[in-house]
């Protein structure tokens, strides 16, 4: 860690793929000190986190191999920043100074609203949330009914490992299964979750309304029973920013421009799923936030230099989902991120998924001993899309 006297003070809250990314890069400069808030004492990888449940994975990896050993690493939680005073307060007491904050808490499951979801669901968006479930799923008989809620990428892939591994599942997916996938994606998912033998339940009507202890009950009436009910529907982020008095969307997203700096302070810089450019966030994905990350860096970067920050440019391929551990699906996008008719499956695509895995913890090593040395694709024509938005 750099401790000149006159080195420029930055503290990243959030050691999720986009603050470990913004911490690397800003090495890039001799003369910023960087210091990484984060509550737990290992980087988790959230897109492991379906593998945890069952198992297959431990899906956590020591900072030593993705963080810079320039970075001084706090294991604590971020209680308050004061933007006026440039200072984080921490849950033990500990207060640090800063000259640029780097808001990169990540996201979490949407808050349980649903009656019963959060007395009798299990939650699986962060790890804390998976431990329990682990040991929960550990006591089922395999032939015991188990819900998953929710249509999106997390819920097709809980649902497919754990029948890949001979549970009885049913997936509750609301209106629509995957919905970002295109058509001819979703159908080859459709089939893919049959021969698993996942009870895939979508349309009218299929809409959690209430968990109970041993079942969920859906809008339509319909009654089914669940012995472990894993809730993987809605979106949140935490409230770091809101309690601080920073500027937020509806949800609680940090409101930056597209330099990724708040609206409300120069000194505040966001990247990753808790950060809305342009009150337009990107996709909730790492592959939105390593680059995202990087470029929180470049922005702080070039305010020390005293240069203008560069507006956001990156570009999506597409959509990643592990479907058990021997097939997967690789939704092609166009380079805004709307999906095209064009995906690849089966053995190809789980082995894409894994070689992703392995390459983000790999590319984010990288980065750490070699400080600006990530690239990322670029021309996603993001400012038509904020245009198109507004």
């Amino acid at each position: 860690m750099n401790t000149h006297e006159h080195a420029t003070r930055v503290v990243v809250v959030g050691g999720g793929y986009a603050g470990v990314q913004a911490a690397n890069r800003l090495q890039v400069d001799g003369d910023v000190s960087v210091t990484l808030v984060n509550p737990r004492p290992q980087f988790v990888e959230r897109i492991r986190l379906h593998q945890y449940v069952t198992e297959s994975d431990d899906a956590v990896v020591d900072f030593a191999d993705v963080l810079s050993g320039d970075v001084r690493l706090v294991v604590d939680t971020a209680e308050l920043v004061d933007p006026a005073a440039r200072t984080v307060t921490l849950a033990s007491g500990e207060v640090l100074d800063y000259d640029y904050l780097v808001y990169a808490l990540g996201s979490t499951g949407a808050a349980a609203t649903v009656p019963g979801a959060a007395e009798f669901a299990y939650p699986i968006a962060e790890f804390e949330h998976a431990e329990p479930l682990r040991a929960a799923l550990a006591t089922v008989h395999p032939a015991a009914p188990v819900v998953v809620v929710g249509g999106g990428p997390t819920g097709l892939e809980v649902a497919a490992e754990l029948a890949d591994g001979g549970q009885a599942v049913t997936l509750v997916c609301g209106s629509v299964l995957g919905p970002y996938f295109g058509e001819p994606t979703r159908r080859a998912v459709t089939r893919r979750m049959r021969r698993l033998g996942v009870t895939v339940v979508a349309g009218a009507g299929a809409t959690v309304t209430e968990v109970r202890r041993d079942s969920v009950v859906l809008a339509d009436g319909r009654e089914l029973p669940s012995v472990v009910t894993v809730w993987t529907a809605g979106f949140g982020v935490p409230d770091l920013a809101a309690r601080s008095g920073l500027a937020t969307d509806e949800i609680g997203r940090l409101l930056t421009d597209e330099t990724l700096t708040s609206v409300d302070d120069s000194r505040v810089v966001g990247a990753g799923d808790a950060v809305a450019p342009s009150n337009a966030p990107l996709r909730m994905s790492c592959q939105a936030a390593i680059p995202l990350g990087a470029q929180a860096a470049n922005t702080i970067l070039s305010r020390i230099a005293g240069d203008e920050p560069a507006p956001v440019d990156q570009a999506f391929t597409g959509q990643c989902v592990s479907l058990g551990r021997k097939a997967g699906v690789i939704q092609i996008a166009h380079l805004d991120d709307r999906p095209t008719r064009v995906f690849l499956g089966g053995r190809v695509a789980a082995s894409i998924k894994e070689a992703v895995c392995k390459g983000t913890v790999w590319q984010l090593g990288v980065e750490a001993r070699k400080p600006g040395s990530y690239f990322w694709l670029k021309g996603g024509k993001r400012a038509e899309h904020v245009a198109a938005v507004r």
